[in-house]
């Protein structure tokens, strides 16, 4: 396979980066945030490993910047603890009558 060549991945609750090579974590993380936001899922984890941290810190950096981003936090022990991430999405405006 084509290294250039992009490759569909189902889009779930739950990204695992560990499928990604360093240079596409941004990428990857910033479509996915679109992709969710505009499906209006209201909450989705993203699992970043617990290494050093160092991916953990650039997820963060692009949840800070995002508009989608209501707010986020460590996921609970269960769920990965501070090797995931939980995203809260921002709702959408209600409808004005």
């Amino acid at each position: 396979m084509d290294d250039a060549e992009p490759v569909e991945l189902p889009i779930e609750d739950t990204l695992d980066l560990h499928a990604f090579s360093p240079r596409d974590v941004k990428s990857a993380v910033e479509a996915y945030l679109e992709e969710v936001s505009a499906r209006g899922w209201p909450v989705v984890r993203i699992i970043h490993g617990r290494g050093i941290g160092v991916q953990r810190e650039i997820v963060r950096a692009i949840l800070a910047e995002s508009d989608y981003v209501e707010c986020y936090h460590d996921a609970p022990p269960e769920a990965g603890g501070w090797g995931a991430t939980v995203v809260t999405f921002k709702r959408p405006p209600a409808p004005s009558n």
